[in-house]
């Protein structure tokens, strides 16, 4: 099945079921719904955003939320934070280059963590973006990957940092106190 034809269904299903997921990702020609993250998760995010949002200059804004698209690689994300040019912003239509986005990052979830340590890990790169924060609260640790490039694997990040949460975390140029990272419950 096309790309096209995936992104249509994938907007069907979040038509008929969205009230059961909060997202909807394609990747290798599969649709994956996604559940609502738990409440650390979102304070995570919440906590990331703020120490961001004190830091960034001119018109960059970081903002939880938005479809990043890549049609000609088959790539729909939706990172759960995003470091983008309000301009840019402004003139995305249904979702949002990838090309114009400064950073992204996730916070993993207790259940899919692969998701984000393997597929995402490929996927940003081969997008271009620039950098990518990995926030890990099942562990503590916090990754942040940059300098993408092509491997011979295909697109990969050539630097990878990582930091336990305490940690003073550069990312690009931004810090972010790691510190204030929620961990989650010992399941």
């Amino acid at each position: 099945m096309d790309y096209q034809r995936l992104r249509s269904v994938a907007d069907e299903l979040m038509e008929q079921y969205g009230d059961l997921a909060s997202k909807v990702e394609i990747r290798d020609g599969e649709i994956t719904m996604m559940m609502s993250p738990s409440a650390p998760h979102e304070l995570n995010a919440m906590r990331l955003r703020r120490q961001l949002d004190r830091q960034l200059t001119g018109d960059l804004v970081a903002h939880t939320g938005g479809d990043v698209e890549d049609p000609v690689l088959g790539i729909l994300r939706r990172p759960d934070l995003l470091v983008v040019s309000e301009a840019d912003l402004e003139q995305a239509e249904d979702s949002i280059d990838p090309r114009i986005l400064h950073l992204v990052a996730e916070i993993v979830s207790p259940s899919n963590h692969t998701n984000d340590y393997q597929e995402k890990m490929q996927d940003y790169p081969a997008m271009g973006i620039p950098l990518y924060l990995l926030v890990d609260p099942r562990k503590g640790t916090v990754t942040v990957c940059s300098d993408p490039a092509d491997g011979p694997d295909g697109p990969r990040y050539r630097a990878t940092h990582d930091y336990a949460f305490g940690d003073a975390v550069q990312v690009g140029p931004w810090t972010v106190d790691s510190s204030e990272f929620k961990l989650y419950a010992p399941r």
